[in-house]
Order: C-alpha cells, then structure tokens, then sequence
C-alpha cells in the first residue's frame, strides 16, 4: 500500500511523469491497435472471433527475430514477416478455419483456442522460452533537460505501424478484392449472387489477418520483448479494442488502441510491472459489463 501511494503521489508531485507515461503508452499502443485492426477484419467479415490473434502476433515476432539471428537487417524483417505470415494464415484457413465457418460460436472458439495452444507449444519448442527482442542501435531522444526519452527504435515502431495501416485502408478501399472484402462483410448471399468468390474473399480476410498480425509482432520484437505464451495477452488487448470501438470503427480501433497502452502504462507505473499484463484482463471485463448494460437498455427501449 505505501508502494502504491508512492507511485501515485510521483504522478501529482511531478507532472512530467504522466507526459513520459503517455508518450510510452501511446507508442506501444498503435501496435495494440495495428493488430486488433486485424481481428476487426476477420469478426466482420467473417464473424469468426479468434483467440490465435495474439499467437499470430507472437509468430510474426519471433520470425524476424529469426531472421536477424542469420544476419538480416532487423527492419527487413517486417515484410517478410508479413509474408511469411500470410502463407500460414492461409494454410490455416484451409485445414481449420474453412471447416468451422458455418458452425456455432462455440465451435469456432474451440477451434481457435486449440490453434492458439497449438502455435505457443510449437513456437515453445523451436525457439525455448526465453524471452526475445532484437536491438535496433538506435539512440534515445531526451527531452525537458533529460526527464523525458524517447527510443528512436519506439518511434520506427510507430511509423512502420502508420505506414503499414494507411497501406491496408487504400487496399481496402481501392481494390478490388477490398471491394468485394467490403460487400461481403455487408451481406454474404447478396455478394455471392453479385458473383463474388466469398471463399476466397474469406481465404484472402484471414490471411490478410495473419500478416497484418506478423507485421505487428516484428515491429513488436524490435521496440519490446516476445516470447511464446505472451501471445494470451495480445488476444486479450485485441479484444478489448475492438469490442470497445466496435467493428468497423477504424478510428475507434485506433483511439480505443492508444488509450489501452496508456492504461497499462499507468497501471505498471502504479501498482508494479507484473499487473501490467492484469490491466487488459480488467480493461476486457468492463467493456463486456458495459456491453451487456447497453445492451439490455437498448432491449428495454424496443419493448
């Protein structure tokens, strides 16, 4: 408790402790976001909720790292990391998910948490259970006479994060497989009757998906640490981002992403790096609570 008290008192004596607290938050938040954008697109599309999207992340992650162990520039990682991923998320859909897409919830997130058991044991087994990250060398920016850094490395982070999600936005709403990624997410029978090829559409989401997550997760490796059971975690934050933004909400993804990474970053300040991890647990228990209290006002104002 005096700890606590402590950690809360340095937030009011010294205000330039939140700015540093928010700067940090919001850096690793728009990798939150980049990666729950990704879960946005299969919910929708697809309506498959995918308890593997933080095991993708861990993935792309540990490829790149991969990568840079045989001497590859770090930054080279990404692309290939989201190809790489790309190739899996494809082959997963057609042994997994393809099978399941007409079945119940339940049975889709069975299906999905097997996956994600399945990737962290494989991922355990290959590369051990330490954790990883890779060094970039960059230097750190300092600010305010030193009392406030910035890692070069954190701000690529970000920039890659932007780049590659402004990419994903003018695919979505130029192309013609965005186009019919779109109609489809609206109405399914109507986009087949169009003529649309809605399993390849489905094929093509979750793939999109995976290599978006494998893009996140190199990014992630440079700026952060992975290691193969932390992928529960990215899920859980994917969860809570979009079911607070809603689907379809880009702009809410974005800001519901950047305001969780502050959360957490505020919750390691005060109460101890160990429950940063418990604040999207908590973050995903609130929004669902508020979830089932709009919802049930929305049924009493119908009635």
């Amino acid at each position: 408790m005096e700890q606590f008290l402590a950690n809360f008192g340095l937030l009011i004596e010294f205000p330039i402790v939140n700015l540093k607290i928010i700067l940090d938050g919001v850096m690793i938040g728009a990798l939150f976001a980049l990666a729950a954008y990704g879960l946005a697109l299969v919910w929708g599309v697809m309506n498959v909720k995918n308890l593997a999207q933080g095991d993708f992340v861990i993935a792309g992650g540990y490829v790149c790292w991969w990568l840079v162990e045989f001497g590859l520039p770090p930054l080279l990682g990404v692309p290939i990391a989201f190809i790489v991923m790309a190739g899996v998320g494809w082959v997963i859909y057609l042994l997994i998910i393809r099978p399941i897409l007409d079945r119940d919830l339940f049975t889709t997130l069975l299906a999905t948490f097997g996956l994600a058991i399945i990737m962290a044991q494989l991922l355990n087994l290959m590369f051990g259970s330490d954790t990883q990250t890779v060094d970039l060398g960059y230097d750190t920016l300092y600010f305010m006479d030193g009392f406030i850094d910035v890692p070069i490395a954190k701000l690529m982070g970000v920039l890659m994060a932007a780049t590659l999600a402004l990419g994903v936005i003018i695919f979505m709403k130029y192309s013609r497989m965005g186009q019919a990624i779109r109609a489809t997410a609206q109405d399914a029978r109507a986009a087949r009757v169009m003529g649309i090829n809605t399993d390849r559409v489905y094929a093509f989401t979750w793939s999109l998906n995976a290599a978006i997550c494998g893009a996140a997760g190199a990014i992630i490796v440079m700026v952060w640490v992975i290691q193969p059971f932390y992928g529960i975690t990215h899920s859980v934050r994917s969860f809570v981002i979009v079911t607070a933004a809603g689907l379809g909400n880009l702009p809410g993804v974005i800001a519901a992403g950047l305001g969780i990474g502050a959360l957490e970053q505020y919750g390691a300040h005060i109460f101890g790096i160990g429950y940063q991890q418990a604040i999207a647990v908590i973050l995903l228990l609130l929004v669902l609570i508020y979830r089932l209290v709009q919802q049930r006002r929305v049924r009493q104002s119908l009635q």
